[in-house]
């Protein structure tokens, strides 16, 4: 079967079931929407998200719901996106929802934060945990409607200039890093620039920046960064997942009848599904072009990885003390990680490590 006859099955199934026996003689209105990403067509695994997406909105109400896909700094500005959204300029974004900290470091648990749960795992929390309805309950004070809109999977920890061979290595170094990552790791000298996909290579070229993340081989590759900072650096401990936000206009989404409020669920969740499966097929062949290019892998020394482990802790305990909506959504998060954590030790974690050991011992 297609992916749109796929699609148009299970968007009517799911219509059908909503739908009283007097609404059946209704035709709904033709609606049209725009959505604008936080990210270039260039980066087509981030932004086909949202190509996808709208195809099966389009194929789930047979062209009676249509939404129109615009690239970053379209319509409004890359990081603005979700007070484009907030304002009504366009009814929908695809944005990163940790770039918005400044209205509240809430925004954070739509993303990531560092030493989180893995992407598996905040898909648990997200749609079997309660964990979109909580953050909807904060995102509604913004007038926002939130739904996953895609996941990297694990992270890379970014391009250096030079080696980080220890904590005292981060002192002083500038470096594109996002979300709460950056504010924890100034506890250890390092100082955060957050820039746009289209503003970091240029910023790191000119030696305005010592190190840049991204997201990973894929995207990372297409960046050119290791042309400039050769030391690939790993595990990304700030973003174990890195999950996109769909942001709706609470008042749009409100307006929308039920059976195509289901749709653009069915269809977001698709969308995000779609996402990450690319990373995996794309990020291995892309690592591996890299190291040919140049590129130099190296593991973060273990001060790093502990130091960063404790001034996270900190900086959560001294945000959840000055900001309600953060402790809430915070104390959720981690107590459903607690639980899962013991489970991925005996399952996924041992399952993994026992494979690259068969593989590299060929056994």
């Amino acid at each position: 079967m297609k992916r749109g006859d796929f699609l148009r099955l299970g968007a009517a199934g799911t219509a059908m079931a909503g739908l009283a026996t007097p609404a059946l003689a209704q035709t709904p209105p033709q609606v049209t929407w725009r959505l604008q990403s936080s990210y270039p067509r260039s980066l087509e695994t981030l932004f086909g998200a949202c190509e996808f997406f709208s195809r099966a909105v389009a194929d789930g109400t047979d062209g009676r719901f249509r939404v129109q896909v615009f690239a970053a700094g379209e319509i409004v500005p890359p990081l603005q996106v979700a007070d484009g959204v907030q304002q009504g300029s366009v009814e929908m974004g695809q944005t990163g929802a940790f770039f918005y900290m400044g209205k509240d470091p809430a925004f954070a648990f739509g993303t990531g934060i560092p030493f989180g749960p893995n992407s598996r795992q905040i898909n648990a929390w997200f749609y079997q945990g309660g964990g979109i309805d909580l953050l909807n309950e904060f995102f509604a004070g913004y007038n926002l409607f939130n739904l996953p809109g895609g996941n990297t999977g694990t992270q890379m920890g970014g391009w250096f200039r030079r080696e980080v061979k220890s904590v005292a290595d981060l002192q002083g170094l500038k470096m594109r890093i996002g979300g709460l990552a950056g504010t924890a790791l100034q506890r250890l000298g390092l100082i955060p620039q957050q820039l746009a996909a289209g503003d970091t290579y240029a910023a790191l070229e000119r030696g305005t920046l010592d190190a840049v993340e991204w997201v990973g081989p894929a995207d990372d590759e297409k960046l050119g960064f290791v042309r400039i900072a050769p030391y690939y650096y790993y595990p990304s401990f700030w973003e174990g997942n890195s999950a996109l936000s769909f942001f709706i206009n609470l008042d749009k989404w409100k307006a929308l009848p039920e059976r195509w409020q289901n749709v653009v669920k069915t269809s977001a969740m698709a969308a995000a599904t779609d996402m990450q499966a690319k990373y995996d097929v794309l990020n291995p062949p892309a690592l591996r072009r890299l190291v040919a290019a140049g590129a130099q892998l190296r593991s973060f020394p273990p001060d790093v990885l502990q130091a960063s482990f404790k001034a996270a802790r900190e900086l959560y305990a001294e945000l959840s003390d000055k900001h309600p909506n953060f402790k809430r959504i915070h104390d959720n998060l981690m107590a459903f990680r607690g639980q899962s954590l013991p489970w991925w030790q005996i399952s996924d974690f041992s399952y993994d490590a026992l494979m690259l050991q068969a593989t590299r011992q060929n056994w």
